[in-house]
């Protein structure tokens, strides 16, 4: 008798059901996968842009160590600047793993364009920009998706109409130029006394040129921080 059951749990233990449950799948992956890539087009639709998507194939022979949770998926790539994204899948179980499939993603919406030829040195105005449909992250370094980070901003270089948007065809504009007139803060906590000086060259909000104080006529090396305005340490 003792025989027998013993030779029942053996043929249990290895019996192809149950060791089926004890890895996870090839089906397994592609559900945990195809939910992360749904979730992600639901919150893409909220931003206004519909996103189609697919995996790519999976070795039906993988046999990884089971997962007592569902296996974390993420993008390894960025998916707003390439259709054709990693996506990273692991599990932090006992006997953890990571592995990667690819994916093409295509996010579709209205993409910010010249509305008429620019050319370099222009200021970005609302009369510029146009919209028309576009694959968002089939275009090269991404596109700009918010005019209000292209107005007043300034042209690099010089587009024709229908050119698409991308930060590294703007540029900051200069905040003071050489010459300028502008109020000196100098600063220590929240004591600030203000100035009036003159700026010796050009820059941009976040740069350091040198400013001479009209009064002193001493020059300093102040932080531009608005257009007309800088700040040195006190």
């Amino acid at each position: 008798m003792r025989i027998i059951i013993l030779s029942l749990l053996t043929a249990l233990a290895f019996s192809p059901s149950l060791q089926a449950v004890e890895k996870t799948t090839p089906a397994d992956l592609k559900t945990a996968a195809r939910t992360f890539l749904k979730d992600f087009a639901e919150q893409q639709k909220d931003e206004g842009y519909a996103v189609t998507y697919s995996l790519g194939n999976i070795d039906s022979r993988l046999n990884l160590a089971p997962c007592p949770d569902d296996p974390s998926v993420r993008f390894s790539s960025d998916p707003l600047s390439t259709t054709q994204p990693t996506l990273e899948v692991s599990c932090s179980g006992q006997r953890p793993w990571r592995m990667f499939l690819s994916a093409t993603v295509e996010i579709r919406g209205e993409g910010l364009v010249a509305a008429r030829p620019l050319s370099r040195g222009d200021r970005v105005t609302e009369s510029m920009i146009d919209t028309q449909p576009i694959v968002v992250n089939s275009v090269r370094r991404s596109a700009v998706t918010r005019r209000d980070a292209l107005i007043g901003m300034e042209l690099r270089r010089s587009v024709n109409a229908g050119t698409v948007f991308t930060p590294d065809i703007v540029i900051q504009p200069d905040a003071v130029a050489r010459g300028d007139h502008v109020i000196i803060v100098a600063r220590s906590g929240p004591i600030a006394v203000e100035s009036r000086g003159k700026a010796l060259a050009n820059g941009r909000i976040g740069e350091q040129v040198l400013v001479q104080n009209l009064r002193s006529e001493r020059t300093l090396r102040a932080m531009i921080t608005a257009p007309g305005r800088v700040e040195v340490p006190m």
